[in-house]
């Protein structure tokens, strides 16, 4: 494994000094035939528009498929979207439903229908099986590509019947078992086949104990069970119980790693896919969420303004804002980023929650305890002011206790309001605990002072 990383990456840096001088014909040939998809992929994601182009059209048109796979879909779509028809249609011959289904999803309606009608009734009936369901559910990711078998044959007729066929599809480690009404009734493991008394039938090995996965199932529940169970493959079912299809690891892994990227983004209020992207089109999707922070900026700001009176009498006051709501801020993240995790790991439910508010609240009133008694002890040696160094202690504690309880409430409010709390929860987060950090250290102070 280690040599096959080294070569790769040997290959990688003669392409890219290939491209710095131009030999434009090396560089195809190591683009088609020295390199997999998944690495010119790579390479492609990781060069600026210009250069992207000019690798692109380097590629011969039988290995655009399967690079397409392994793009992310805004770049993919860029590049579907300056293909004809028929062009698709060909591109898309020979790849798996599901991933014929993906690229497709990305294009107009009109390009979409375009491509269908122009594939035989076969290969339509089955697409359109895929298309039928969201893009984000069980039926969306399945691969229709399945092998199944009766319950009443013997093994020996199986193995005749898997030796006429060229390959099986990828990550076949289970054939199907479906009755005459295509209903899903059990798995026969290849290891189970190779090992078992060819005069056995299919109903004396096979296996009825196995993780079915419904149609309709959200693509991170499916995430879910296949990391639960370790599963390399598993069937998916409609509502009556009848064989559409099945889903893979190798799906299941491009869920886990665009799940781990939209949180990783979210949290910074993005959603960029093209490290690479256009400034304009950089510059707009941040646009937005600089607004956002503007406004919240602005009401931190009100509050603030509330105050102007015991600001000016009490300078020391305009020194030791930025403390109170910074703790607050820290506070608030570490809970917050513990939930979202907790969401997205299928941890958190109605039973537990309420533990789960109890168990912050006596951490953030412990932590602003803790922290209080620090900061106070640094504002009497700073101002040698004993009522302000209590205040200070005072606004602390508030703010670190309401910091917990937002950041275990806000990810569960949001996302029964259909809001993803990776994306919206740092910024309503970080105004609750200004707005309340100042309010109570000012508050406080005038209600001391004045």
């Amino acid at each position: 494994m280690g040599q096959q990383n080294l070569r790769a990456t040997a290959k990688l840096h003669s392409l890219n000094a290939a491209l710095e001088s131009g030999a434009l014909q090396q560089v195809r040939r190591i683009l088609n035939g020295g390199l997999a998809p998944a690495e010119v992929a790579h390479l492609i994601e990781s060069s600026p528009p210009k250069v992207r182009k000019i690798l692109w059209e380097l590629i011969d048109k039988e290995n655009e498929g399967e690079i397409l796979q392994d793009l992310s879909d805004e770049i993919s779509a860029y590049f579907l979207n300056e293909m004809s028809a028929e062009e698709l249609v060909d591109l898309t011959s020979d790849l798996d439903t599901d991933d014929v289904a993906d690229l497709l999803q990305q294009l107009p309606e009109r390009v979409t229908r375009q491509v269908l009608s122009s594939m035989d009734s076969e290969d339509r009936s089955r697409l359109e099986s895929v298309l039928s369901y969201p893009e984000d559910s069980a039926g969306g990711l399945m691969n229709t590509d399945t092998v199944t078998v009766r319950p009443d044959i013997t093994l020996d007729v199986v193995l005749r019947y898997l030796r006429r066929h060229r390959s099986l599809p990828e990550m076949t480690d289970n054939l199907l078992v479906v009755n005459r009404n295509d209903e899903f009734i059990g798995t026969l493991p290849i290891n189970k086949l190779l090992v078992s008394d060819l005069n056995q039938t299919v109903r004396e090995v096979m296996t009825t104990e196995c993780q079915i996965i419904p149609a309709q199932m959200d693509e991170e529940e499916v995430a879910k069970i296949f990391e639960r169970h370790d599963l390399v493959s598993a069937p998916v079912v409609d509502a009556k119980g009848k064989l559409l299809g099945r889903i893979t690891i190798d799906d299941v892994v491009d869920v886990i790693r665009d799940t781990a990227d939209h949180s990783l983004m979210s949290m910074a209020g993005l959603d960029e896919e093209d490290t690479f992207a256009p400034a304009f089109k950089t510059g707009r999707r941040r646009a937005i969420w600089l607004g956002i922070n503007l406004l919240t900026a602005f009401i931190a700001s009100a509050v603030i303004g509330l105050f102007d009176q015991t600001i000016e009498k009490l300078v020391a006051l305009a020194v030791l804002m930025p403390i109170v709501a910074s703790m607050g801020g820290i506070a608030g993240s570490q809970v917050l980023t513990l939930v979202i995790r907790g969401q997205a790991l299928g941890h958190i439910s109605g039973n537990n929650i309420g533990w789960l508010m109890n168990r912050e609240l006596t951490v953030g009133f412990f932590n602003g305890l803790l922290w209080a008694a620090v900061i106070a002890g640094i504002t009497m040696l700073w101002f040698n002011d004993f009522q302000l160094a209590w205040i200070i202690a005072a606004a602390i504690v508030i703010n670190l206790l309401i910091a917990a309880l937002s950041g275990a409430a806000l990810p569960i409010l949001l996302k029964h309001q259909g809001i993803d709390p990776a994306l919206a929860g740092g910024v309503i987060l970080t105004t609750i605990t200004d707005v309340v950090g100042f309010f109570s250290f000012l508050g406080l102070a005038t209600l001391f002072y004045l």
